[in-house]
């Protein structure tokens, strides 16, 4: 995607990017190492200051490296990268990282740019970021995987989001993925405007 359709989020809106529950791409780096895991549970918990919530799991390397760092960003795929999403999200960070010395981005060539305001690598190619700085909750890290964070920062093309919505009627390859088991995904189907009854 080319940078000239990346547009800031203003922060209140940021909620809006999670609010239709894509799945996402987890990333965090931390000592000079880097990582990205995806992740089917995340939402959105507050407008101002943003929070949002993600569950993660305690194998994964992508959470260690976020514990450790304190931040992480929040990457919204597209249709465009089913494949991706599937790959980063069934294969271990660390397990590359020892035994041949690449990371997933390096091993699956996938082109990175650097957040605004923390370390943590934003994906190409996706369709939203979030950048996060975690809050510590020890007790729900330990007992529910359960990782809550401040959003700082936010960006999203504006091919598909604009004035705080999303539009996605012209670009089926940019629709947000919604994982439904196995590997299996559906994507973002076509707006629905509801109108209030009246009694």
């Amino acid at each position: 995607m080319s940078v000239s359709h990346r547009r800031p989020v203003p922060l209140p809106k940021a909620y809006r990017l999670l609010n239709h529950g894509p799945t996402v791409l987890v990333s965090a780096a931390h000592g000079g190492q880097r990582n990205i895991m995806a992740a089917a549970w995340a939402m959105p918990l507050d407008f101002e200051p943003p929070k949002i919530a993600v569950v993660l799991d305690k194998s994964t390397w992508t959470r260690q490296l976020l514990e450790a760092s304190g931040t992480f960003v929040l990457n919204v795929p597209c249709a465009a990268q089913a494949d991706i999403v599937q790959t980063v999200g069934s294969t271990s960070g660390l397990a590359l990282t020892r035994e041949q010395g690449r990371d997933k981005f390096l091993t699956y060539g996938l082109s990175t740019f650097a957040a605004e305001l923390i370390d943590a690598p934003m994906l190409e190619g996706c369709v939203a970021w979030l950048e996060c700085r975690l809050m510590s909750e020890p007790d729900n890290h330990q007992q529910y995987d359960l990782f809550l964070a401040e959003v700082i920062a936010a960006q999203a093309d504006e091919r598909v989001f604009s004035e705080g919505r999303w539009h996605f009627e012209a670009h089926d390859a940019l629709r947000t993925l919604h994982h439904v088991a196995g590997g299996h995904f559906l994507t973002i189907g076509d707006p629905v405007d509801g109108k209030t009854l009246q009694p």
